[in-house]
């Protein structure tokens, strides 16, 4: 008898082709109603227009690099702002681990770009090449004109696809029609059509040729969430307790006759079949298992057709499906201190965003003490202190600035090259949506009692709109 080496053999087993069969149920139409609202929302967005007024673009969603602006809607953020986007990814993740804490992998079985593109695709070979045992018969065939037209629409329609979400996606970073009309014509910038190229390539490649393998070898969340559930999350589960042991439905017949146990399953395999990604919910949890509910909606189905109660497959909870093998009842946890948490944690960063939207100011104003020098004593034994003040203008038009400076007895404020208004407070004009940069001259009596370093307020005053702005900063004397 032969002896192999351990060595000899390899470290994963070989990877087979995964055909998933299609299936009709609640879970598979719930995934097409996400997949229609989430690609349609990804695919229309950009053309979606936004009245912001004059000398500000009408697209309702776009990321205005050049100009350093990102525009959702009513909302306009700086880059002054980009709290913003942290605020949003940290209720991002929170949400995550709330899914995660309830559902186990919802995200991925019905949100994950990777899955909605993966269903498209998928739908798109079915209409050419028929389903899984169809697919699986062509491959195994040799080569015809038949095989070869189907194989070549599909992966045309695929490349199609890929190409206008590449396309899509660059589109929020322009003014979309004006980009379309540029693609069109080769006259967008080269940037564009490397985006494009780079996003056909992945999309294709992930969507249409690795599936699974991405879900199950490349994407680090399974590992992730396993870390973070517990036992009271619902997971895609078989029911081992009504399940075992499989026999066929005439076996099971006679051997209950007999007052022997026998289970619910049939051993038919549907719950593999329709899987994307090719596990076996029967063997428990795994990493493979995206949590999209298909081998519930195939179980129920072949349930029902021989008069079996459903729900042999569920969201259901290991602790669950043992505490009925002791006879005890069932018990659900969606409220735990794991999800009240979250959730607490997610209505706290929403409401302090809420807030911080509702009160944002739409001026600012930033200043910087010149440090050569750091002071200047006059003849007449005043002393001065030099500033750069920088104030931002976040409004569509123009808007004058009124500058005051207070903290010390009898100090005043000069500024170089704007005019004054009648009570001498100078006056800055800024332009519409920028920012502009002055320089200010602060000057204390002789008679003052000055510290080494003391501290100023500096004000702006919109003189139309009312709204004042302050920064701090210290007068240093000698």
């Amino acid at each position: 008898m032969a002896v192999i080496d351990a060595d000899d053999l390899p470290l994963f087993a070989p990877s087979k082709k995964v055909y998933p069969q299609s299936v009709a149920g609640p879970y598979r139409r719930a995934k097409w109603i996400i997949l229609v609202l989430c690609l349609g929302i990804y695919y229309l967005l950009p053309f979606l227009r936004w009245d912001r007024g004059p000398n500000l673009p009408d697209q309702a969603v776009l990321a205005d690099l050049a100009n350093n602006r990102f525009y959702f809607f009513f909302i306009e953020i700086w880059p002054q702002e980009i709290y913003y986007f942290t605020g949003l990814l940290i209720i991002a993740a929170l949400v995550l681990f709330l899914m995660n804490a309830v559902a186990g992998r919802v995200w991925c079985g019905y949100l994950c770009p990777q899955t909605v593109w993966t269903d498209l695709f998928l739908a798109v070979e079915r209409a050419f090449e028929g389903d899984r045992r169809e697919r699986i018969r062509r491959d195994e065939s040799p080569w015809s004109l038949d095989k070869a037209w189907r194989k070549t629409g599909k992966h045309a329609v695929w490349l199609v696809i890929a190409w206008w979400t590449g396309g899509a996606w660059v589109l929020y970073f322009a003014d979309a029609p004006t980009l379309v009309r540029e693609l069109a014509t080769f006259t967008a910038p080269v940037s564009a059509y490397v985006w494009i190229a780079i996003l056909t390539f992945t999309t294709y490649s992930l969507a249409g040729i690795m599936r699974e393998q991405v879900c199950t070898y490349m994407c680090p969340w399974p590992r992730i969430q396993a870390a973070l559930t517990d036992d009271d999350a619902l997971n895609v589960t078989y029911r081992y307790d009504r399940g075992e042991p499989r026999v066929s439905v005439k076996q099971a017949q006679r051997l209950r006759a007999e007052g022997v146990p026998a289970g619910d399953c049939i051993d038919c395999n549907q719950c593999v079949a329709v899987c994307p990604t090719g596990v076996d919910i029967r063997d428990g949890a795994q990493v493979g298992c995206i949590q999209c509910g298909l081998c519930i909606d195939a179980c129920n189905t072949v349930m029902a057709k021989i008069a079996y109660p459903t729900g042999l497959i569920a969201y259901d909870t290991d602790d669950n499906v043992k505490r009925r093998i002791a006879g005890h009842r069932p018990v659900y946890r969606l409220l735990r201190l794991r999800t009240a948490i979250y959730a607490a944690l997610i209505l706290v960063v929403g409401g302090a965003m809420i807030y911080q939207l509702a009160t944002r100011q739409t001026a600012g104003i930033s200043v910087l003490h010149e440090r050569t020098p750091l002071f200047v004593k006059l003849s007449d034994g005043s002393i001065r202190n030099s500033y750069t003040i920088r104030l931002l203008n976040k409004r569509p038009e123009e808007r004058p600035f009124a500058l005051t400076v207070s903290g010390l007895p009898g100090v005043r404020i000069e500024t170089i090259g704007p005019q004054a208004t009648a009570d001498l407070r100078p006056v800055v004009t800024v332009e519409p949506d920028s920012s502009r940069e002055i320089r200010a001259l602060v000057t204390v009596p002789a008679d003052v009692h000055l510290e080494k370093s003391q501290p100023l307020t500096f004000t702006a005053s919109d003189l139309f709109a009312g709204e004042i702005v302050r920064a701090e900063d210290h007068f240093i004397a000698p």
